[in-house]
């Protein structure tokens, strides 16, 4: 049985796509589609079931794919090992949220670069979830950190870690809102009028946030306030690092990672309005396509990045 063909045949199960693993193989579409349909004469019988967005294996595919992709694997293993000697520095090509990973994961990958003249080349993009994805399906990266889990078998995502949103705002909004408001509410603190009254006490303070649908404060006040937050954004702007700033200055509250508005919170440049009993969490992902692990580079980072991730808070 010819290798190509079951190399194409693989592809094609983790993809669930003619079209899609046409791009990871850097074939046309036709030429895939004839290597399948090749494949299935060969065998006497039909792989996939084509469908309206994609393909589904047959039981027999299913079959095939189990017995042949381990192999593949391990071929692909071989290869890669065999390229790699003392002079060679392979690159990885990482994309992620441009906060996560301008503040996680760049530092940590970076010490890792120059390792003992055993570390790798790393070349970074930005892109939201989708992007990420999409862009690795297509071979465009090596190693994407996601917030959405994907689907199917072409990509295989592992748990990375969990960020803690806190909702925050200057010091002077604490001020304006919760001396009075305590004092009408019977309470000491805007705090506890947050827990008596919920998201009604922050009404009149201005909304910082990184898009319109309000994507941060949205999933805080379903959490933590079951309920949707009732005032429009004041200040859109697409980056996280950006709505801190805007919030420091005084612009409005904001609902931000824990860890990326740490240091304002010690240094007391804003404060948190509220601490929920369960505060809302977001899981990143580490996120490769199914079988590139067996890749030296992309293995060691994934490795590096899952221990890096254990010491942050």
């Amino acid at each position: 049985m010819d290798l190509a063909l079951l190399r194409t045949f693989v592809t094609v199960h983790r993809a669930g796509s003619f079209t899609r693993a046409a791009a990871l193989l850097g074939l046309s579409q036709p030429a895939v589609t004839s290597q399948i349909r090749t494949l299935e004469r060969q065998l006497g019988r039909p792989l996939f079931l084509r469908q309206a967005r994609g393909v589904i294996p047959t039981t027999i595919g299913d079959e095939l794919a189990h017995k042949a992709a381990p192999h593949l694997d391990a071929l692909v293993e071989i290869a890669e090992t065999g390229l790699e000697d003392e002079s060679s520095l392979r690159t990885l090509h990482l994309v992620g949220p441009p906060e996560f990973t301008a503040e996680r994961a760049l530092p940590a990958l970076t010490t890792l670069t120059g390792e003992d003249g055993q570390g790798f080349a790393l070349r970074a993009s930005f892109g939201n979830a989708e992007e990420a994805l999409d862009g690795l399906s297509a071979g465009h990266h090596d190693l994407a950190i996601s917030t959405a889990r994907p689907r199917g078998a072409l990509l295989t995502a592992t748990p990375l870690c969990d960020e803690e949103h806190v909702l925050v705002a200057a010091p002077r909004w604490v001020d304006l809102l919760g001396t009075g408001r305590a004092r009408r509410k019977g309470t000491r603190s805007l705090e506890s009028v947050l827990t008596v009254e919920g998201a009604h006490a922050l009404e009149s303070v201005p909304v910082v946030e990184v898009h319109e649908t309000l994507p941060f404060v949205s999933r805080y006040w379903a959490s933590v306030f079951d309920s949707r937050p009732a005032a429009p954004g004041t200040v859109i702007v697409p980056d996280l690092r950006a709505v801190l700033a805007c919030a420091v200055a005084g612009a409005g509250f904001a609902v931000l990672p824990r860890y990326l508005c740490a240091t304002a919170l010690r240094r007391g440049d804003v404060v948190a309005l509220h601490e929920p009993a369960v505060p809302p969490l977001r899981t990143y992902f580490l996120v490769v396509r199914t079988g590139t692990l067996a890749m030296p580079h992309i293995t060691r980072a994934h490795q590096w990045l899952l221990r890096a991730a254990r010491g942050w808070v």
